[in-house]
């Protein structure tokens, strides 16, 4: 799609105004929820390169229940991510509306997202996230208990299917049973994170419903943004891995979409600048220990296709001392770091 075409894209579907419930977000291009990477640090990252929401982790609703440590952490939001919603996940109606009353006074927390297509095998035995697929029945009391108890709007995370195709029928008991939007993620659960999205399905949903339809699965470039709006009619898209090592991914979708304009890729020491704030934010946050360990996959993927990366990548995994870690990336970058915060 050429600018000029992207252009006349943005002026025929950019959602401005679109509104989930009672919550309008900054643009209509998301931030997706992912267990292990959507921690605060990063989402302030990909807020500040455009996107127009983001997503906790996937949190437990008998954590919050149970007023875990470990799990309040994960809601714990920073002004510069603003607006955040929460993603819960469960099986039981009473605990997940429990769960959804926590976040009821918390101004920071824009709206409440259900998990019901995590696919990892440990949540799906329990009969969480994609395993509620194959029981609308306990699905919409679920959706329903959430809605009562929660005074901000609540949308439905889902898959294709899980072993069939439902997500026509899935998506119209969510929205009957209260649910303010939709997200549609093309695979099934069987497919995992394999294969191609299928955005066609979104498109039968998007037909299906009144309420806002977003759509995930394989937007890895601004065309890909593009591409899904106009071949599903969706009302936003939403990001997974196409964030990965990349938060200037939102930047470029919505020049693209909203100005028809290409921004070009990031300079080796804007990366690095990059890493390094994130790096800083992680120990501020979490220790310079776990921020070592957890670093590590971000660096990965930040530095991933680059000349040399596989024996850098190597070398971090020896290395326990953020200054390190720092000093061995300056050196990969080719810039002088400033480490005087350590």
């Amino acid at each position: 799609m050429s600018g000029e075409q992207g252009i006349l894209f943005s002026k025929k579907n950019k959602k401005s105004n679109l509104k989930i419930g009672s919550f309008t977000p900054k643009n209509n291009i998301f931030l997706a929820p992912m267990a292990g990477i959507t921690d605060m640090p990063f989402r302030c990252l990909c807020a500040r390169f455009g996107a127009g929401l983001t997503y906790t982790e996937m949190v437990s609703a008998k954590g919050m229940y149970h007023n875990d440590k470990k799990t309040g952490r994960l809601t714990m939001t920073h002004p510069d991510e603003a607006p955040c919603a929460v993603q819960i996940f469960g099986s039981e109606p009473d605990i997940m509306a429990e769960a959804a009353r926590v976040f009821n006074e918390r101004g920071d927390i824009a709206l409440i997202d259900i998990n019901m297509g995590c696919p990892a095998p440990k949540i799906v035995k329990n009969g969480e996230g994609c395993a509620l697929m194959r029981d609308e029945k306990l699905a919409s009391e679920i959706i329903k208990a959430v809605v009562k108890a929660s005074k901000k709007p609540v949308t439905v995370k889902f898959r294709k299917g899980f072993d069939r195709v439902n997500a026509v029928e899935f998506a119209k008991m969510a929205e009957e049973s209260g649910a303010a939007a939709v997200t549609v993620h093309g695979r099934t659960r069987e497919q995992l994170y394999s294969g191609k999205a299928d955005w066609d399905i979104i498109a039968r949903v998007k037909q299906s419903v009144s309420v806002p339809v977003i759509g995930n699965g394989d937007i890895r470039t601004p065309e890909d943004a593009a591409d899904m709006f106009e071949q599903t009619g969706c009302d936003a898209v939403m990001v997974g891995r196409g964030a990965l090592g990349n938060p200037w991914i939102f930047q470029k979708i919505v020049q693209y979409i909203y100005y028809g304009e290409h921004t070009p890729d990031p300079s080796n020491e804007e990366k690095y600048r990059i890493i390094k704030e994130h790096f800083e934010m992680m120990i501020e946050v979490k220790g310079e220990k776990t921020a070592v360990n957890e670093m590590r996959k971000h660096i990965a993927w930040y530095i991933k296709g680059m000349p040399g990366a596989s024996r850098t990548r190597t070398e971090i995994m020896g290395i326990s001392s953020a200054g390190k870690v720092l000093e061995l990336l300056a050196e990969y970058f080719k810039v002088l770091p400033n480490l005087s915060y350590l």
